[in-house]
């Protein structure tokens, strides 16, 4: 844990934090970047009274938050009047928790806010003491979650809404408990368009606010902002691209003028401070960028021309980037589940069917085309056959490469067991024609196994999102940096049965009876990524894909820094060293490795490989041409 000042610490100079006393700037910058392995700024227990008295107080906490979510998932009629809860006075409830807990909650809390408060700055401040400052502007695209969607339909159903945020707020909350169907007839696109259904208008929210925190206390980008802040940066030289992640990357441009927008800006920034850009992006965020490469480059669409990249983009931060996509995003579509939701106890089952069924889960995901911009993408040749995949560890009994897997084969709607490309051509065969259609006319999911193919496929708008058919851009000045974490275990494979209540419109659904010492957790097979993606779709593009002259023609510079997962077990977020997909966000040491990406230092980053990756792909099936 960060030490707290002082009453003898002047004001204007938190202390440093104990790892960092007695070193020099250069011992910093060898530790971080030399190979050492620093665990830096992990909060330590000061005894075990105070441990035990944390897990009281967590445990205290979590009964009382439990007893919400019981509320929230329950039906209002059955359980009480959702009016009066959301009037609630949350204060009122201290009253009834035992005063011991209360001085210990505020103890605690007191304590996280310091360390908050003070982790917004500290790896600004010091790379500030370092010399590092604001150079390149920066531009943050975000992911899913990171965006928020505020209407701005002025109909009868949407008045009540405008300018709240439906997705992304507490308002969100709100409108889910209080009014289901509105709030399901706003978040859904058209069916057959894809576009903001009749007298609907959601929007993304914009400025750094959209992206900043999720709800309040939620923090995404928000230590990003704070830490970049510490070294020069503002609004004049940082910008968000949010987005509607909603809409599939043609509509984006059609419906908002997204990319077009972005190339104003981003020509603008150039000219105005004189330096090329450094993109930022996160998750999906990635996806956008590869997008907006092939858009900005095409006569058709940006009509940048070849160079443009080059001039104006120095680098691009692709943190957590789903590349390949991610296998969580298909059953998803699929069945409405994933490992959060099959994983509930009964009771937490019960109350979620009851309140947004997993018929209902499956409806809103294929309503959002930009959801299925992130299925696998590269099919058995990256992701394994029916007896191999190349992330398979010795010893494993069950191979990670069929997707889907049916212990009941006398169905006629578990005939087999399914690979990835097997498993994405099921789950458009079980799914209605306009969302098949929204599919197949959005995105590709293949391979170009040679230089042909990839030329070819340069006017092809479905291609641009998958790197393992479109090439990077005529950048050779361009260094790509990806950040990522690892270590937390990530779903790669699933176990389905047929759906056996009459009552449910979907035909299958995950098999939660299945679990071994193989990694299967109640039909979820895990392996290896960042909670959310898995390894090989954040790692293997840039380990080796991005090697291969054929889909990195310009020899575009690659670095990867990988991040273990080591959570602080009394941070809820993970702490300064979590690897978790969305909290890496906050760790320290990203926040360091963009700010010198951003300040011109990243030349100085050294490649840290924590995982097999490089190892993993190179038994994936794609090849250099001979």
């Amino acid at each position: 844990m960060l030490r707290r000042r002082t009453k003898d610490a002047p004001n204007d100079q938190p202390s440093r934090p104990s790892v960092w006393r007695g070193k020099t700037n250069e011992d910093l910058l060898r530790e971080e970047f030399g190979g050492a392995k620093v665990k830096q700024l992990v909060i330590k227990p000061q005894s075990q009274r105070r441990s035990k008295r944390r897990n009281g107080l967590i445990f205290a906490l979590g009964g009382l938050f439990g007893i919400f979510v019981a509320l929230f998932f329950a039906n209002q009629q059955e359980v009480i009047n959702l009016d009066a809860l959301m009037d609630l006075n949350i204060e009122s409830l201290i009253d009834v928790i035992p005063q011991g807990i209360v001085r210990d909650a505020k103890e605690f809390s007191k304590h996280e806010r310091d360390a908050v408060s003070y982790d917004s700055f500290a790896v600004g401040l010091q790379l500030q003491s370092q010399g590092v400052h604001a150079k390149h502007p920066v531009v943050m695209i975000p992911g899913v979650i990171s965006t928020g969607l505020e209407s701005w339909g002025t109909g009868p159903t949407s008045r009540q809404y405008f300018r709240k945020r439906l997705w992304g707020s507490w308002s969100m909350m709100r409108a889910l408990v209080m009014d289901k169907a509105e709030w399901k007839n706003h978040v859904m696109l058209d069916r057959e368009t894809g576009l903001d259904p009749p007298g609907i208008k959601l929007r993304a929210a914009q400025g750094f606010d959209a992206t900043d925190f999720f709800i309040t206390g939620y923090w995404i980008w928000n230590k990003i902002l704070e830490n970049l802040a510490t070294i020069g940066y503002d609004p004049t030289n940082a910008f968000t691209a949010a987005f509607d992640w909603r809409l599939s990357y043609g509509n984006l441009e059609i419906r908002d003028q997204y990319f077009s927008r972005l190339k104003s800006y981003i020509e603008t920034a150039v000219r105005v401070q004189g330096q090329k850009i450094t993109l930022a992006s996160h998750s999906m965020g990635s996806q956008v960028v590869l997008y907006f490469f092939k858009w900005v480059e095409s006569e058709e669409h940006g009509n940048g021309g070849k160079d443009w990249v080059n001039k104006h983009i120095d680098s691009w931060v692709n943190i957590s980037g789903c590349m390949l996509g991610a296998v969580k995003g298909l059953t998803a579509v699929l069945s409405g589940e994933m490992r959060d939701t099959a994983q509930l106890n009964a009771f937490a089952v019960y109350g979620l069917e009851k309140f947004l069924s997993r018929e209902e889960r499956a409806e809103i995901f294929r309503a959002m085309p930009g959801i299925s911009s992130m299925l696998p993408k590269g099919g058995d040749a990256v992701w394994g056959n029916a007896t191999w995949a190349p992330d398979d560890k010795p010893g494993q009994t069950i191979s990670y490469g069929n997707l889907l897997s049916f212990r009941e084969t006398n169905s006629s709607w578990t005939r087999r067991n399914l690979t990835t490309s097997e498993s994405l051509q099921y789950t458009l065969d079980q799914s209605e024609d306009w969302y098949r259609n929204q599919v197949l006319t959005s995105y590709s999911h293949g391979v170009a196994h040679t230089k042909r193919e990839v030329e070819a496929n340069e006017k092809d708008p479905r291609t641009w999102l998958n790197p393992l058919e479109a090439r990077l851009p005529h950048a050779p000045d361009m260094k790509i940096y990806c950040f990522y974490g690892v270590g937390k275990p990530t779903e790669r494979s699933y176990f389905y049965q047929e759906e056996r209540d009459p009552l449910v419109r979907l035909n299958v659904s995950i098999d939660t009876t299945v679990s071994n010492n193989d990694g299967v957790d109640r039909g979820v097979h895990m392996g290896e990524g960042d909670g959310t993606v898995n390894l090989m779709s954040t790692g293997y593009m840039c380990a080796k894909g991005w090697h291969i002259k054929r889909y990195n023609p310009a020899g575009a510079k690659i670095k990867v820094f990988e991040m273990p997962h080591e959570p602080d077990r009394f941070s809820p977020r993970g702490g300064p060293n979590t690897g978790d997909h969305v909290d890496i966000l906050g760790r320290a040491s990203l926040n360091d490795l963009i700010l010198r990406v951003a300040g011109g230092k990243g030349d100085l980053i050294e490649e840290n490989f924590v995982s097999n990756i490089r190892e993993y792909a190179e038994r994936v099936k794609i090849f250099d041409e001979e």
